[in-house]
């Protein structure tokens, strides 16, 4: 595996191509799913606004108001909630609405609710509907043949289906041959209807600028306490690795040629062991004073490039690990640094815990992002209290970045990372 100009030379193989793609393509259609069934809460909230407004007319719905609005309030948080965990963007929920309706509809947040609730309890309902009508139309046609001859001879004469008259074995056979037609359809569409299904919550239901800043100040004032302990964290960490290991092998050193200095007093012949095992100390505590150096800020980072470094670390990996790196422009060392132990962290978590046979470690520059996605094909499971995780986070969030991790049971595994870099 080698990288050069930003980007691996190693062609992937096409049954990793055909086993990525069916992961995309469940991981879109679960997403649609839950996009439907949020289309269903956001179709209940939209018929009680209606009838809300439409008992305002006679007075009755003003009462019904301050409910219509939190039960919309709640459907557009949960939809928050979902895109949050699917996506590297946080979508924060505002304040709760206002009391009043004409207070309510001066508030820009729940206006951009009310435009959100009808576009996804129509188009995202719609989405999830037809994403989930091709594979069922899959197995459907992949098993035709079988329920067709299940059926008695004198109803399965001259069926139907569709435009296509079934009247023998070889027609119903012939059904069959529309499944792999609709699956491949299916890993086409599934993940851009995914995507379309999500870009109105994306876009309606991220906080604006009129959202209170006391939110931003509390989340700025967490993440300067998480860099405080990472930083702390991290001292500790380099200063238990110096006394415990390079210490004591100096003090080794300091004492085994105090031992030849006294042997050539007495026998100079005897001075040599002393000597030897003194040299080798000295060159353990050497290799040991490199290692820490290199976890500090990795030499190769400065003298090579980003995607050079994760292309070490994907060599020294036990799992084969796959780098995929489009950095056109290089960002701060810092930024490169914390995007380096990402990664080293989470291949070493894969090595640990996952039980993969295979990962990926997507790298890219795209919106004043550096953006960093590792994926495994483990048994899933991570738990973001452990295996080092929480590192990571506050590594991450001490640059004011997102962190997002997608562990289900069985996998795969997702880390996404977004580190702020500029333009």
């Amino acid at each position: 595996m080698a990288a050069g100009n930003g980007r691996t030379l190693r062609r992937r193989p096409a049954r990793w191509d055909l086993f990525a793609r069916g992961r995309v393509t469940f991981d879109a259609l679960e997403h649609l799913v839950g996009g439907m069934g949020t289309g269903v809460l956001a179709l209940v909230a939209l018929l009680s606004l209606v009838i809300t407004a439409l008992l305002c007319l006679v007075g009755v719905g003003l009462f019904l108001v301050p409910a219509a609005l939190r039960g919309l309030r709640g459907v557009a948080n949960r939809e928050r909630g979902r895109l949050s965990r699917w996506g590297t963007e946080e979508l924060i929920a505002p304040p709760p609405p206002p009391a009043g309706l004409r207070a309510a509809l001066a508030d820009p947040a729940v206006r951009r609710e009310l435009a959100w609730v009808v576009a996804h309890a129509s188009g995202g309902l719609l989405l999830g509907v037809l994403a989930l009508t091709i594979p069922v139309h899959a197995v459907q046609d992949a098993t035709f043949s079988l329920w067709w001859w299940l059926v008695p001879p004198g109803d399965a004469s001259d069926a139907s289906y569709g435009l296509w008259v079934v009247n023998d074995a070889p027609s119903a056979l012939a059904v069959a041959g529309l499944a792999p037609i609709e699956v491949a359809l299916t890993m086409m569409f599934a993940p851009r209807m995914a995507r379309l299904q999500a870009w109105t919550g994306r876009r309606l239901l991220r906080p604006g600028p009129e959202v209170d800043l006391t939110l931003r100040v509390a989340q700025l004032t967490a993440t300067r306490a998480a860099a405080l302990d990472a930083h702390a964290a991290e001292l500790r960490r380099i200063e238990r690795s110096l006394h415990d290991g390079t210490q004591n092998r100096l003090v080794a050193v300091n004492v085994l040629v105090g031992a030849a200095l006294r042997a050539l007093e007495r026998d100079p012949a005897t001075a040599r062991e002393p000597l030897e095992r003194a040299q080798n100390a000295a060159e353990q505590a050497l290799g040991e004073l490199r290692g820490v150096v290199r976890t500090i800020l990795p030499p190769v980072l400065t003298e090579r490039s980003l995607a050079d470094a994760l292309t070490g670390l994907a060599a020294a990996c036990p799992v084969p690990c796959r780098i995929d790196a489009d950095i056109p422009v290089r960002a701060a060392a810092s930024v490169e640094a914390t995007a380096y132990f990402v990664v080293a962290e989470a291949l070493t978590n894969i090595a640990k815990h996952s039980q993969a046979r295979t990962a990926v470690v997507n790298v890219r520059r795209r919106d004043g992002h550096l953006r960093v996605q590792v994926v495994d094909d483990g048994r899933g499971g991570a738990n973001e209290h452990g295996s080092g995780i929480v590192g990571i986070r506050q590594r991450v969030e001490a640059h004011d970045g997102s962190f997002l991790l997608n562990s289900p049971p069985g996998g795969p595994t997702i880390l996404n990372v977004a580190l702020p870099c500029g333009t």
